[in-house]
């Protein structure tokens, strides 16, 4: 059997960690913006010279679907460690009632 501590101490290393995870993909979307940031770059300062104008173009287009794609990570992971959250509490008041 599952003491209240355990589930407790379960629970907030759940959501600590996923909080944890949040933060990687944070810093992994500041990286998709500054690879995007340089691909602008490029583009403006070197437009004469084709081959870094198709540098630029291709650093821009896959900055902009990373920071696409972990924006939509951190987004559902927050509506996941908010769900945790609810789920927590919810368990807490139905043992606290019994």
């Amino acid at each position: 059997m599952l003491t209240e501590k355990e589930f407790v101490d379960g629970y907030e290393k759940e959501i600590t960690y996923q909080k944890h995870m949040i933060e990687n993909l944070g810093r992994w979307f500041t990286l998709m913006f500054l690879i995007a940031s340089i691909g602008v770059i490029l583009v403006y300062t070197l437009s004469a010279h084709l081959i870094a104008l198709i540098i630029g173009i291709i650093l821009i287009v896959l900055g902009v679907l990373g920071m696409l794609i972990f924006g939509y990570g951190i987004y559902k992971g927050r509506l996941n460690v908010q769900r945790v959250i609810d789920d927590f509490e919810e368990k807490l008041n139905q043992a606290k009632i019994k």
